[in-house]
């Protein structure tokens, strides 16, 4: 009676607070509880929808590393479904710009070998050709851009590239990836041209004319659509007048004089020149 006859008297106007104070103290309650839960919410027992916009929370962030390892925690966690084949697409775009191009390779050739028919393939055959497309590239052309280095490189990974491209272009005509790529070959035709032109020119210098006839050679039967085709046929024709084979030195020339009029070559018969000793010295000219 008396805890009823006190409940009685207490004033109406704390009432409302009483309320206040207890929805306070649930609020608390229940925020506890989330924070709780999140300190144990892992990757390790996320469901797979969350664990996927972790990672690709952290892609997005461009936290690659932290996205490759939520990306393989999913695969390895949830082995079907949407999520696992979206995951590995992912995986391998998260890899390849962690410059982690063996493993980016990997992953991307598993994906295409295991889900030919994905709606998403084309994008893998594209991806494909840009971790080789890159893997020529040193540490300073990342940063000043690509240059006439790469073309003194070796050409494995732009050959390989170009194939990469090429088959995507050939299986996906129609793909929203294959002008890009078609753009990307253009660019590996000319730098695998430049590098066998190099090549000629370095076995020219030094007098090994059989050797820079075959490089040029080369270079008009494979590479006719490079602008370097020109250059091919003004050694090819300079490597005939010293192997004394004059019928099929001016042949060469009357060929690039009707295709390429404006050519160095036509008004100057010592083209191409040795480079200066001051050239040698300067980074990236092409002449090491």
């Amino acid at each position: 009676m008396r805890l009823s006859m006190g409940l009685s008297k207490l004033p109406m106007s704390k009432l409302p607070a009483l309320k206040v104070l207890a929805m306070l103290a649930l609020a608390v309650s229940v925020s506890a509880c989330s924070m709780f839960r999140s300190k144990h919410d892992t990757i390790d027992n996320m469901p797979v929808d969350a664990l996927y916009d972790n990672a690709h929370a952290s892609m997005v962030n461009a936290d690659y590393a932290a996205a490759s390892k939520a990306y393989q925690r999913l695969i390895a966690r949830f082995p079907s479904g949407e999520y696992n084949e979206q995951a590995q697409l992912d995986l391998a775009y998260s890899q390849y710009k962690d410059n982690q191009p063996d493993d980016a390779l990997s992953t991307v050739n598993r994906f295409i070998k295991t889900y030919p028919t994905n709606k998403h393939v084309d994008y893998a055959y594209y991806l494909r050709g840009l971790i080789n497309f890159d893997r020529t590239s040193g540490v300073i052309e990342r940063y000043i851009g690509r240059g006439g280095s790469e073309a003194r490189r070796d050409q494995g990974y732009n050959l390989q590239a170009f194939d990469d491209f090429s088959e995507l272009s050939r299986r996906f005509p129609d793909s929203a990836y294959t002008a890009d790529a078609r753009q990307r070959m253009i660019y590996l035709r000319n730098v695998l041209a430049q590098f066998e032109i190099n090549v000629a020119e370095f076995y020219l210098r030094n007098k090994a004319y059989i050797a820079a006839a075959d490089r040029s050679q080369y270079v008009i039967e494979h590479y006719q659509q490079a602008p370097q085709a020109g250059d091919a046929l003004a050694i090819l024709s300079r490597s005939y007048l010293a192997l004394d084979q004059k019928a099929l030195a001016d042949q060469s020339r009357q060929v690039l004089a009707l295709n390429y009029p404006n050519h160095p070559y036509l008004t100057d018969a010592k083209w191409p020149h040795a480079p200066s000793t001051l050239r040698k010295l300067v980074p990236f000219s092409g002449h090491h």
